[in-house]
């Protein structure tokens, strides 16, 4: 005779299974809105990103207006009421070594200092200056140091060096030895142009470019922004004491220009080339747009233009 056993299971683990569901549900639940809540913040983001984008254009459009001056208080406007605004910065182009003009006009020198007070060794410098030589040319001719189309190949790239100027300046990191610049100096591009008319603005440019180009020390060189700032020390106000002429600023440096011709080319006035750059806001989202206008004053022509979001 057989003998059947019914085992019971407590009714705990009933409930236990009850509460393990409910605790699963809720944790879908609180997936679930924290999902729906992501995707409303960035809903969000976009509609004021757009938005700010749009007060970044409007300020662009004041500031590329040829009667606005770089001193003008409608470059910056900000309604409390609905939290929107702009912050417009004009400043001259000529203010950044012109890189192109620099190599097509031979003036190794000058770039060969810069590198080595970054902390290249002088001839790494050399190495480096050579190789971007060749790569602006137009020739295959190779410099003492540099860099043609035999080495690029033995690297596998191809079709390098370009042969002609740069038309960005972030072609100049394709560049043999390029790299140890970029370790050495991670702003380095912050130096550079290839949209200035050639010659560093002496009225913009800061101390430390200047010192590069004059050969003197930094401290001395800062006796030049300095006086063009005027007495108040502050830039594009009403006592803004321009140079008119490049002469007069390195004769404040105790530079000779007849002397030193090589240094005195290497400056200039009233560079033709503007940057102009206009950061907007909207409910706390930022968007910043950035161009480069050739003869702003006169019939303007947009040369590069670019986007950023600003945390």
């Amino acid at each position: 005779m057989a003998v059947i056993l019914h085992i019971r299971r407590p009714r705990g683990v009933a409930l236990m299974a009850v509460i393990w569901l409910i605790a699963i549900l809720a944790m879908a639940c609180m997936a679930t809105l924290r999902v729906i809540s992501f995707d409303m913040e960035l809903t969000s983001s976009k509609v004021h990103g757009s938005r700010a984008r749009q007060v970044a254009e409007m300020g662009i459009a004041v500031g590329s207006n040829p009667s606005v001056k770089r001193s003008d208080p409608m470059l910056h406007h900000m309604d409390e009421e609905t939290g929107e605004g702009y912050d417009v910065t004009v400043i001259s182009e000529g203010g950044h070594f012109n890189l192109n003009s620099i190599l097509l006009q031979g003036d190794k020198p000058l770039l060969k200092s810069i590198f080595v007070s970054w902390g290249l060794e002088p001839d790494v410098a050399q190495n480096t200056v050579d190789a971007l030589k060749d790569w602006v040319d137009a020739d295959d001719d190779e410099e003492l140091n540099g860099a043609e189309k035999k080495y690029y190949e033995k690297e596998g790239r191809i079709n390098q060096p370009f042969n002609r100027p740069f038309y960005d300046i972030n072609e100049a990191s394709l560049v043999r030895g390029m790299d140890l610049v970029e370790a050495a100096k991670p702003d380095w591009r912050n130096w550079f142009t290839i949209w200035s008319g050639g010659p560093l603005d002496i009225n913009d440019a800061p101390a430390e470019l200047i010192a590069a180009a004059a050969e003197v020390p930094v401290d001395q060189a800062d006796v030049i922004p300095e006086k063009v700032r005027g007495t108040d020390g502050v830039r594009d106000t009403a006592d803004d004491a321009d140079y008119g002429d490049a002469a007069s600023a390195l004769k404040d440096l105790g530079v000779d220009s007849q002397g030193r011709p090589d240094i005195a080319k290497r400056f200039a006035v009233k560079d033709t080339t503007t940057r102009i750059e206009s950061i907007g806001t909207a409910e706390g989202s930022k968007r910043k747009i950035t161009v480069i206008v050739a003869n702003k004053s006169g019939k303007p022509t947009l040369l590069e233009r670019t986007e950023e979001i600003i945390p």
